[in-house]
């Protein structure tokens, strides 16, 4: 899996790890409230301690960890970026975007 993040991306993201140091980037495949593992929501979270499934991806900035177990509903090339207008993240690939307003959560 490759993992690209956006200048506009890096930007944002730098001042909230750097105010959170010591926490770990994850993508989380959220299924709560979904109904569904096949309806869930990704999600930015910096979280103090990782899962035992967490795969570490390098990126072009941080390295970004996903759950092993959610990896299949995930492309194998994602690029995330930041929609200054929205205030928000967005996750796709070259195929679908796969979630166009992507939180990022201090956990």
């Amino acid at each position: 899996m490759k993992i690209t993040m956006t200048k506009e991306a890096i930007d944002h993201l730098t001042p909230v790890i750097e105010k959170n140091e010591g926490r770990y980037l994850k993508m989380k495949y959220d299924t709560e409230g979904c109904g569904c593992v096949m309806s869930g929501v990704t999600a930015l979270w910096l979280v103090e301690k990782l899962d035992d499934d967490d795969v570490k991806i390098e990126t072009n900035y941080v390295p970004l960890f996903v759950e092993k177990t959610k990896m299949v509903f995930l492309d194998e090339e994602l690029t995330v970026s930041y929609n200054k207008t929205a205030n928000c993240y967005m996750l796709k690939s070259p195929s679908q975007i796969l979630n166009p307003r992507m939180s990022l959560l201090v956990k």
